[in-house]
């Protein structure tokens, strides 16, 4: 496993790091407007952005939108039991630890060479309850126990793709399981035009569950380019109006549908089975071009 630092300009002490792990090239590459923040890239495709100095600070607009959502699960600053599907630089994770002290979470990220780079190199907060396990996300699923979480957050890209055990109405059921009583769902999808995937993901989840809502940018939602769009899933009703605000008050504003306009949006599309699912749509190569 080979590891090179290059110097950025403008940042004399910060020195980009390179590694090979389970699933790519991955490299770390220093923020030049924050003296301690870092972007996470897998083969090129950005990961996660972390700021060490300001954990509570998130760069990503899907992984913003996630944040509402995890703001809005509980009153402000109450503890919660959060399972996270996929881990990256445990951007979200280190969220929680900032924005809810004394919160218990679990993290299942597949590749372990990955948490150890992570661990290492952008070491998260010694006192926040975080414990990863290093599996796949739907088998480390089967083991938090019943009605144990308050929040499930899903962001599991393999090759800038969802796995296609990850879409399914076996995989919610077991999400559901997990959940506690008025727990949260919010999953990161990734679709482009026409978005079957992406209409074929609230069809399963309208399945599953009785209160659905959709963030993303209205570009994507018209199907005119791709990118994330955040599913928020709850048997108990879902605070719409303050997702809203939250979420069109972002620097980069999102849309929030919900209700009859969100099942219209579905188009007649039908739950995803494990017998049927493939891959969420690999994007674009212009997505991570500049």
């Amino acid at each position: 496993m080979g590891k090179s630092r290059n110097s950025r300009r403008g940042r004399a002490a910060a020195e980009s790091v390179v590694e090979d792990v389970d699933g790519g090239r991955a490299e770390l590459v220093p923020d030049r407007d924050r003296p301690r923040a870092w972007t996470l890239l897998i083969d090129g495709a950005p990961q996660s952005h972390v700021d060490l100095d300001d954990p509570a600070y998130l760069s990503f607009e899907y992984q913003r939108r996630i944040g509402h959502v995890i703001d809005l699960a509980a009153p402000p600053g109450k503890p919660v039991r959060a399972v996270h599907l996929g881990g990256g630089a445990l951007t979200l994770a280190r969220y929680v630890a900032a924005t809810r002290p004394r919160s218990t979470q679990q993290v299942v990220e597949r590749d372990a060479a990955l948490v150890r780079l992570v661990r290492r190199e952008l070491p998260p907060d010694p006192g926040a309850r975080i414990r990863v396990r290093s599996t796949d996300a739907r088998a480390g699923l089967a083991k938090v126990p019943d009605g144990w979480a308050d929040l499930v957050v899903a962001d599991v890209f393999g090759g800038a793709r969802t796995p296609a055990h990850l879409t399914s109405t076996e995989f919610l059921d077991d999400v559901r399981r997990a959940l506690a009583p008025g727990g949260v769902y919010a999953a990161n999808l990734a679709d482009g035009p026409p978005l079957a995937h992406l209409r074929g993901q609230i069809a399963t989840a309208a399945c599953r569950f009785a209160e659905l809502a959709l963030v993303a940018d209205p570009a994507v939602l018209r199907g005119r380019r791709f990118g994330n769009a955040v599913l928020v899933a709850r048997d108990h009703p879902l605070p719409i109006a303050e997702l809203t605000r939250r979420a069109a008050s972002d620097p980069h504003p999102a849309r929030v549908e919900h209700g009859r306009a969100l099942t219209d949006f579905t188009g007649g599309a039908v739950p995803v089975t494990d017998a049927a699912a493939v891959d969420s749509p690999a994007p674009p190569d212009s997505v991570f071009t500049k």
